[in-house]
């Protein structure tokens, strides 16, 4: 199981974050980055950024599920933005979905995404617990 850890002589984290996380024994999960597409591919949230994190989150937290994993599984967040300060207002979005300890969190703004309509884009990396993780029957080998 995964532990967070902030050390003592480092600033105090501000938000839903932990300055670091100490990870093994499970199954790491290297996360693609989600935007606010719904099942059927079509954008959710048009200019909404609280709608946009929401989605993404969702995406992310049905990722994980399909495997046996849960949000607090994540032990890192990149995290792409066009708005900083529109996502800034979204911290009580992402606590409805993090709770201590948090994973370590990288937030950068970008002029873009891939469609002008996104806002937001998040990935990252999670370990389901050993107990816990069910190998999805579609996965496939990735090397030979």
């Amino acid at each position: 199981m995964a532990k967070s850890f902030n050390p003592p002589d480092v600033w105090s984290p501000f938000g839903a974050f932990s300055q670091s996380v100490i990870s093994g024994g499970g199954k790491t999960i290297y996360l693609k980055g989600q935007v606010a597409l719904d099942r059927d591919g079509e954008i959710v949230g048009d200019g909404d950024m609280s709608a946009q994190v929401t989605q993404v989150l969702h995406n992310v937290a049905d990722i994980l599920g399909a495997m046996g994993g849960q949000m607090s599984d994540i032990v890192s967040l990149q995290q792409f933005t066009t708005d900083i300060q529109a996502f800034m207002q979204c911290g009580e979005i992402r606590a409805n979905f993090f709770e201590a300890p948090f994973p370590v969190t990288t937030t950068l703004e970008v002029s873009s995404l891939y469609d002008p309509r996104l806002l937001i884009e998040i990935t990252g990396i999670a370990e389901i617990p050993q107990d816990r993780f069910i190998l999805p029957e579609t996965a496939q080998e990735m090397h030979q």
